[in-house]
């Protein structure tokens, strides 16, 4: 069941405004794709479930009623704390892409046998129906031994989804912890070796503000 985020229409902006907003206990939001964009302020609490939870596909109640996937969250600077969301319409029988997060699971033989795990690639991009968008996915290495690997085309997908990173690319594999070791030596060396850039970065900005 999709999470439900109760919301009002926004009709003010300004970094001002935004933050005696999220004072409030509500959270900035815009909601986009089909038909109008749509300025919109959302509990902070419904959002901080849905975030909790996973959840990629929420229900909107109040001046909007639809479903949407939520695109793109945007973090205050120490990733405590929601500064702005940004949605999309979509329907349940509507393909989305998006890019979900891989989690290992079990037990690689492999690291009983002097190998060590490398988790090369922590996120993939896939197209799914937005009715089976799962929180994450799962890969499991209960196979794995040394000298073996996984590749994005060997997580399983929910029915319908497809993969949409390349097959081939590797996702985990288990090595020699000796060769571990020396691959690790040799990126302290080069780390070491190049000089130090110092530099002022910029502010943070907050986006969808305006």
């Amino acid at each position: 069941m999709a999470e439900i985020l109760n919301c009002d229409e926004r009709k003010e902006t300004g970094t001002l405004r935004m933050r005696r907003l999220r004072q409030s206990g509500n959270i900035p939001a815009i909601l986009y794709g089909r038909g109008e964009n749509i300025q919109l302020t959302i509990s902070s609490r419904d959002i901080g479930n849905a975030v909790r939870h996973g959840s990629r596909i929420v229900e909107l109640k109040g001046v909007v009623n639809e479903s949407a996937l939520i695109k793109h969250i945007q973090w205050d600077p120490l990733g405590d704390d929601v500064l702005h969301l940004d949605l999309t319409r979509i329907d349940a029988s509507e393909v989305v892409e998006l890019t979900l997060q891989v989690q290992l699971v079990g037990d690689a033989p492999g690291t009983h046998h002097g190998g060590t795990l490398k988790h090369l690639l922590h996120e993939v991009q896939v197209g799914c129906p937005a009715d089976k968008v799962p929180e994450k996915l799962e890969l499991k290495i209960n196979s794995l031994d040394v000298n073996q690997s996984l590749t994005a085309g060997d997580i399983p997908l929910p029915e319908g989804a497809s993969m949409l990173t390349p097959v081939g690319e590797l996702v985990v594999q288990c090595v020699v912890a000796v060769e571990a070791d020396e691959e690790a030596a040799e990126e302290d060396t080069t780390s070491a070796a190049e000089p130090e850039v110092i530099g002022r970065k910029s502010d943070d900005e907050e986006g969808g503000d305006e």
